[in-house]
């Protein structure tokens, strides 16, 4: 109840402050050698557990294509060898339960190894066919934003 009525607080006084969204992007990767290609890669969240796509805030001085890259390679070790498509734009207020986030979701594909390089946040990345992503246990909103991307959606949500 006590925590409840704190994070109420802070979330206020973070919208005051903040006035605004924060923007970030997410990268729905699919791997594109080895034995797992055709995969999509998923981490896995420290402070969850829960799994979700790859991604984070656009820095300032930041373009979405050098923020997908840099979250991707900071968050899997993978490279992203070529941007794709747009899978939509996310921006619900309750869609990231943390602050009022929008994310911009784009396709990669992605080459190289397994090597998060953030491990204060990052506790495992694995590549998943889509038959077997883990919907029960995904965080935020990645379940609709990958059910946008295998229904070949553009979304606005």
């Amino acid at each position: 109840m006590l925590a409840q009525q704190i994070w109420r607080y802070v979330k206020t006084v973070m919208g005051i402050v903040f006035r605004h969204p924060i923007t970030g992007t997410t990268v729905v990767a699919e791997l594109i050698e080895g034995e797992d290609a055709g995969k999509l890669v998923l981490i896995q969240r420290r402070d969850t557990g829960r799994w979700g796509l790859p991604g984070g805030i656009i820095d300032w001085g930041e373009d979405i294509p050098t923020a997908a890259r840099r979250e991707l390679y900071e968050e899997t070790g993978l490279q992203l060898h070529q941007l794709g498509r747009l899978v939509g734009v996310y921006s619900h207020p309750d869609r990231d339960p943390r602050i009022h986030s929008i994310s911009i979701v784009v396709t990669a594909q992605v080459t190289g190894e397994f090597n998060p390089q953030d491990t204060q946040e990052v506790l495992g990345v694995r590549a998943f066919h889509p038959s077997e992503i883990p919907y029960d246990c995904l965080c935020h909103d990645h379940e609709q934003q990958l059910r946008d991307y295998l229904a070949g959606k553009t979304a606005i949500a």
